[in-house]
């Protein structure tokens, strides 16, 4: 592409994003559920292990509402794995890799806009499906293309879901109601995290590679396959942009960081982007406009971690970022560090390190004010204030916990019998 062209392509993309400032937080339609529309705010919290979903309360207390079985339908996947040669080398592969020897029964999930309805992405039964809130029974099915589904993300509006398909290199985008393909696209080896921006009118892809092997070393980074962001046009699902964060690491001067951009956050305005990437204690700042990376902060390390990277899960160092509404703190996720933090953006100095077991996920509580932490070595999620950065209260949950969600359910739901 001609430079100026290139030049006119990132102004469109950061314009449409200014556009609608302040309208998304973290991937989730903004503004509170009201008593008009009868719905309530609430966190999922997926266990993975478990094929459960805990739903939280999404601030104060923090306190468990109920459990839903994400997987009602499991004997059935089961005998279609075993029947199937090729299906069960892949769901033996995902139990013994990253699944650290467990199955991975649910990696992410959302709520439909009226509230009746979880989707979840199941990683082993490498499927999305949508789960009744009322019966617990599965109101529709997609299987993804390939062995595993990964990461979603919904879009502003709440009527699209994209979710990678890890082992075909695609992310597929759903109709949230009705479980229909709207459209797909091709991105990088490995995809994970799904960003929508500009309002609903794209989707940011970022690719991690093969994190399943253990060429860990960085002479040895050239064997981790295609690692880049890939952004495409939610309407026509075409590819508008690749961004490979190799020649901007270069060019900071950082050639020994790995490419494989993991969780990600923009700041409201989608002028900056923080990322995560593999092997990396810390994160990097990106400007769009600019194209090029203007910061990167290192986190401290826990002396107990063994430098062994083979030893890291899926070549997570770090894994789980999120941003408070203002844009000015950020909470990572020390994952191999044993901790999370809170820190500020304008410095980039951390707060407390706050102790915590394996910590895989970081999102924002409902009303601003907390950071919801995962911790999926002790199956609690725990609320970190923004504010002070100090731990505010743990909760328990299922087993080994990832993803957490702010969702709008009916307010006086009950969990469905099984759950």
């Amino acid at each position: 592409m001609h430079a100026s062209a290139l030049a006119r392509l990132r102004r469109s993309l950061l314009a449409g994003a200014v556009a609608v400032a302040g309208a998304v937080v973290c991937g989730v339609p903004a503004g509170p559920a009201s008593a008009a529309d009868g719905l309530r705010e609430v966190m999922f919290v997926g266990n993975n292990w478990d094929g459960t979903a805990d739903v939280i309360e999404s601030s104060g207390s923090f306190a468990r509402i109920g459990r839903i079985n994400v997987i009602p339908d499991k004997a059935r996947r089961l005998a279609e794995i075993y029947l199937n040669p090729v299906k069960l080398a892949f769901f033996l592969g995902i139990r013994q890799g990253p699944g650290e020897g467990h199955d991975q029964f649910v990696d992410d999930m959302y709520a439909t806009p009226d509230g009746t309805a979880m989707v979840v992405s199941r990683p082993s039964f490498a499927d999305v499906v949508s789960i009744d809130l009322t019966t617990g029974a599965i109101r529709w099915r997609f299987p993804v293309s390939g062995f595993r589904a990964d990461h979603m993300a919904v879009s502003p509006d709440g009527t699209k879901i994209a979710v990678s398909a890890s082992t075909s290199n695609t992310v597929h985008v759903l109709d949230i109601d009705t479980g229909r393909q709207l459209g797909s696209f091709g991105t990088g080896d490995k995809p994970h995290e799904n960003i929508f921006t500009g309002g609903g009118r794209y989707i940011w892809n970022m690719s991690i590679g093969e994190v399943n092997n253990d060429f860990d070393s960085p002479s040895q980074d050239w064997l981790k396959g295609d690692r880049h962001i890939t952004i495409a046009d939610a309407s026509t699902y075409k590819v508008v942009r690749t961004i490979d964060m190799r020649d901007r690491l270069d060019a900071f001067g950082r050639k020994d960081l790995s490419d494989a951009v993991r969780p990600a956050v923009f700041t409201p305005d989608e002028s900056t982007l923080y990322f995560q990437v593999s092997f990396f204690n810390g994160f990097a700042e990106y400007d769009t406009a600019t194209d090029r990376i203007t910061r990167i902060k290192t986190l401290p390390k826990n002396p107990a971690t063994s430098e062994d990277r083979t030893t890291w899960v899926n070549d997570s160092r770090h894994h789980g970022l999120s941003i408070n509404p203002a844009g000015d703190k950020l909470c990572v996720a020390a994952t191999m560090d044993d901790y999370a933090t809170v820190v500020d953006r304008a410095t980039l100095r951390e707060g407390p390190l706050v102790s915590a077991s394996k910590p895989y996920w970081a999102t924002v509580s409902g009303d601003g004010r907390a950071c919801v932490i995962s911790e999926s070595g002790a199956d609690r999620v725990t609320a970190i204030d923004f504010a002070t950065g100090q731990k505010i209260t743990s909760v328990p949950v299922g087993d080994h916990p990832q993803r957490v969600r702010i969702a709008r359910i009916p307010a006086g739901w009950t969990p469905p019998a099984a759950g």
